[in-house]
C-alpha cells in the first residue's frame, strides 16, 4: 500500500522498517473508533464549510459503508497498512476517489490516534467497570447467604479472631467498590476530546471543535493542542486502576487456592473450574486462581512499560507512543477476561461451612473475647491480657481448649470468672458481640450489603 506520506521520499521504505513501524496489527481493534470519529470530523467540515457539503455527505456515507463492510467479514483489513488510521483513508479513497482524499483536511494523525485511543478506552472502561459491578452483586449474593457463617479472621495466616464468611467476602466488596470508583475517576479525565488539535500547533481551517466533542459524546474539547496530542496519562491512569483491581483480584485467588487445600478445605470449586493433573489422579486445581494471580504480573508490567515510555519524551508526539497501545489493550484485554472467569466461579463453588467452624473452634481465636470479658469485670486490660495469655498458655499444656476449661480451672486465674464467661467466649458471642459499624454481627453485616448495594446501583 503507498504511503499517504510518500511525497517528501525518494526511496521506498525498507520492507523490515515497515514491518517494525507498522501497527495495524494491534491498532486495528480501534476501526470501529477510528470511522466514527471520521463521520464526526467530516460532518464538521462540511457544516463549517471547509469541504463541500455534498462531499462531506459523500465522505459520511463511504465511511459508513466501511464500517457495515468490517462489521459484517465482507471487507478484511490490510495487513500490509501502515496502521488503521491509513487503512481506513486509503479504503475510502478507493472507493471514492478525490472526495475521500478530503477527510483528512484539518487533521493529524497525531491528533486522531490521540481520539481513538481515549474512544476505544472509553468503551472498554464502561465494560470493565459493569465486569466489577457484576463481581460484586456475585460477592453480595453470596454473603447473603452466609452471614452467621463463622469462620476464623487471620492475621500473619495465624487464626487470630472470629468472623464470618460473610464478612470476610464483603471486605473484598469494599476493596472492588474502590476500584469502581478509581474506573469512574479515570474515565472523566479521558472524557476530553483532542481532536483539532493537528499535529502539534492546531490548524488555521475554522473549525469546531465544540461540535466535534458533542457528536463524539465527550465533555468538552482538550485545551491546549500540544498537551491533547502528547498526553498519554489516562491510559497510565487506567493501567494504575486496573493493576489495583487485578492485585485485589489476585489477594482474593490466592485465599481461594489456600481454601481449597486439605490443609483449610473451607471450599470446593466445581469441576467446570478446575482442573487435574496428568499423573495424580486425586488432584483438584485451583488453576483459574493460579493464572489470575500470575497475570496480576502483567498488568504490573503493563504499568510500568507506560511510565517508562512517557517519563522522558519532549513535546509533542514521538513514535515511542505507539507503544501505549500494546500495553494498555493487554491490561484491559487481560482484566476482562480474568473477572468474566471468575465470577462463574464463585457462583458454582461449594461452602464448607462445617469445615470453618471447626477451624473457628481451634486456635484459641476467642482470647480477646475472654480477655475482654475481665476488663468489663472491672480489671485493666493489660492484666486481662497477661491472665488470658497465661490461660492459653496452660490449655496449650493440658491439650484443652479455652472452651473445655472447667470453670474451677479459671477462677485459678482469677476470681472475676464467674459460669457466664462460657457464654462470652462462644464463637456466636463473639461474632454477635461486635455489633459496632463495619463489625462482623450478622446485622452489622447485612448493613454492609444493603449500603453495598445501594452503591452499586448508582453505577452505570
Amino acid at each position: 500500500m503507498a504511503k499517504m506520506w510518500a511525497g517528501r521520499f525518494k526511496k521506498e521504505v525498507d520492507e523490515k522498517v515497515n514491518d517494525f513501524n507498522s501497527s495495524i496489527s494491534f491498532d486495528c481493534v480501534m476501526y470501529e473508533q477510528d470511522i466514527k470519529g471520521s463521520i464526526a470530523h467530516a460532518t464538521m467540515l462540511g457544516k463549517q464549510g471547509i469541504i463541500p457539503l455534498e462531499e462531506s455527505e459523500l465522505i459520511v456515507e463511504g465511511l459508513m459503508g466501511i464500517l457495515e463492510d468490517l462489521h459484517s467479514g465482507k471487507l478484511d483489513f490490510d495487513m500490509t497498512a501502515e496502521d488503521i488510521h491509513m487503512f481506513i483513508e486509503a479504503e475510502l479513497t478507493a472507493r471514492l476517489g478525490a472526495a475521500g482524499k478530503r477527510l483528512h483536511t484539518a487533521r493529524s494523525r497525531n491528533d486522531q490516534v490521540a481520539l481513538d485511543i481515549r474512544m476505544y478506552l472509553k468503551d472498554q472502561t464502561k465494560e470493565i467497570t459493569a465486569l466489577v459491578k457484576e463481581l460484586c452483586e456475585t460477592l453480595c449474593d453470596l454473603a447473603s447467604e452466609h452471614t452467621e457463617t463463622v469462620m476464623p479472621g487471620y492475621t500473619h495466616l495465624q487464626r487470630a479472631q472470629p468472623v464470618t464468611f460473610a464478612h470476610h467476602l464483603m471486605a473484598y466488596v469494599q476493596m472492588f467498590l474502590r476500584d469502581i470508583g478509581r474506573l469512574e475517576d479515570t474515565y472523566k479525565r479521558m472524557n476530553i476530546m483532542p481532536l483539532g488539535s493537528g499535529a502539534l500547533a492546531s490548524t488555521t481551517y475554522p473549525i469546531d471543535r465544540v461540535m466535534v466533542s458533542e457528536l463524539l459524546g465527550f465533555t468538552e474539547p482538550t485545551q491546549n493542542s500540544l498537551d491533547g496530542v502528547s498526553d498519554r496519562d489516562f491510559c497510565i491512569e487506567l493501567a494504575s486502576a486496573i493493576a489495583t483491581l487485578m492485585m485485589h483480584l489476585s489477594r482474593f485467588s490466592e485465599e481461594i487456592i489456600l481454601w481449597c487445600s486439605w490443609e483449610f478445605k473451607f471450599i470446593e470449586l466445581d469441576d467446570a473450574y478446575s482442573t487435574g493433573s496428568s499423573i495424580m489422579p486425586q488432584k483438584k486445581n485451583p488453576d483459574i486462581t493460579e493464572l489470575i494471580r500470575g497475570k496480576t504480573g502483567r498488568t504490573i508490567g503493563n504499568l510500568t512499560t507506560l511510565l517508562t515510555m512517557m517519563k522522558g519524551l519532549p513535546l509533542a508526539y514521538n513514535k515511542d507512543m505507539q507503544e501505549d497501545k500494546e500495553a494498555i489493550f493487554d491490561s484491559v484485554n487481560t482484566a476482562k477476561l480474568c473477572i468474566s472467569t471468575f465470577i462463574p466461579m464463585l457462583r458454582t463453588m461449594r461452602v464448607l461451612k462445617d469445615n470453618m467452624r471447626k477451624a473457628a473452634a481451634k486456635g484459641f481465636i476467642n482470647a480477646t473475647d475472654c480477655a475482654d470479658y475481665l476488663v468489663k469485670k472491672g480489671m485493666p486490660f493489660r492484666d486481662a491480657y497477661k491472665i488470658t495469655g497465661g490461660l492459653v498458655a496452660y490449655c496449650i499444656d493440658q491439650d484443652k481448649t479455652l472452651e473445655t476449661l472447667s470453670l474451677e480451672e479459671y477462677q485459678k486465674a482469677s476470681e472475676l470468672f464467674s459460669e457466664d464467661v462460657f457464654t462470652a467466649i462462644s464463637l456466636d458471642t463473639c461474632v454477635k458481640g461486635r455489633n459496632v459499624l463495619g463489625g462482623p454481627a450478622p446485622q452489622m453485616v447485612k448493613e454492609q450489603i444493603t449500603i453495598a448495594r445501594e452503591w452499586l446501583d448508582e453505577v452505570k
